[in-house]
């Protein structure tokens, strides 16, 4: 595993360039470019608001709606987005693996650093909800580093294992879009924390990591408090856990990502 990890930090560059090569891809010849990073999110937490605000009624631990939402949906988004484009990277880019060597990880990770970038620039918009919903700022925000990290963590493990998986089975790409749809449904985003019942959260936490780092960006954004330890204790465990597990299956198999692909 060590010398995994020096080989890809002499990488890093070609990480570098393949991130800013995936950003210009992904929004080549759309009207919007990069707009489209605060379009997603923002439609979603229009919609989400009328639907399940309006209609249904849904509880927002007492804060606005749009805001509660959005404050979910922003880190959904990098997440989905990196499921939705890491595991199909391999596939695009299979003519550049057939021809050169380089540590194949280093595409899926490209695409994880891509959607990251989308954050934050969607965080503008989240900046500007703060500002007119006057929820100001506080210590607890110094929280939010460690809560990217260990979502990124986590992210990486789960499109590592997506990526190796999809160069043999190529129905993964097909399923991705259905996963992410129940995987959203099934974490804290258009309801609360509050509406899972106390003795069977860490438990909804252990089995969707997502879940307790969602209602952890919430606490310390929204309600300046700091996260539940032990969700963040049970998400980082995890996270740890699957990305070198998975990492560990990932090398296993690239050996023959050239012929497979």
């Amino acid at each position: 595993m060590k010398t995994y990890l020096q080989e890809l930090f002499r990488y890093r560059e070609l990480l570098t360039n393949l991130t800013i090569r995936e950003i210009k891809i992904r929004y080549k010849q759309t009207l919007f470019g990069l707009g489209w990073a605060v379009l997603q999110p923002l439609a979603m937490m229009v919609v989400f608001t009328v639907i399940f605000s309006k209609f249904l009624n849904l509880k927002s631990e007492g804060i606005p709606y749009p805001i509660f939402s959005y404050s979910a949906l922003l880190f959904w988004t990098f997440f989905s987005t990196s499921l939705s484009f890491g595991p199909n990277a391999m596939i695009r880019m299979g003519e550049m693996i057939k021809k050169i060597y380089f540590p194949r990880e280093i595409i899926p990770l490209a695409a994880i650093f891509a959607a990251f970038i989308d954050m934050l620039i969607a965080s503008i918009i989240f900046a500007g909800m703060m500002i007119y919903y006057k929820i100001s700022l506080s210590p607890q925000l110094l929280f939010i580093p460690l809560l990217v990290f260990i979502q990124i963590i986590f992210t990486i493990g789960v499109i590592f294992i997506l990526s190796a998986l999809n160069v043999y089975y190529r129905d993964i790409r097909h399923g991705i879009p259905f996963i992410v749809q129940i995987w959203m449904y099934g974490t804290p985003i258009v309801y609360s924390m509050e509406s899972i019942p106390y003795k069977y959260q860490h438990l909804y936490v252990l089995i969707n990591p997502m879940a307790g780092l969602i209602d952890s960006y919430r606490k310390v954004i929204l309600h300046q408090s700091s996260p539940n330890a032990g969700f963040l204790f049970i998400a980082g465990i995890v996270s740890i856990i699957l990305v070198f597990s998975s990492y560990w299956v990932f090398k296993k198999m690239e050996g023959n990502f050239a012929d497979v692909i």
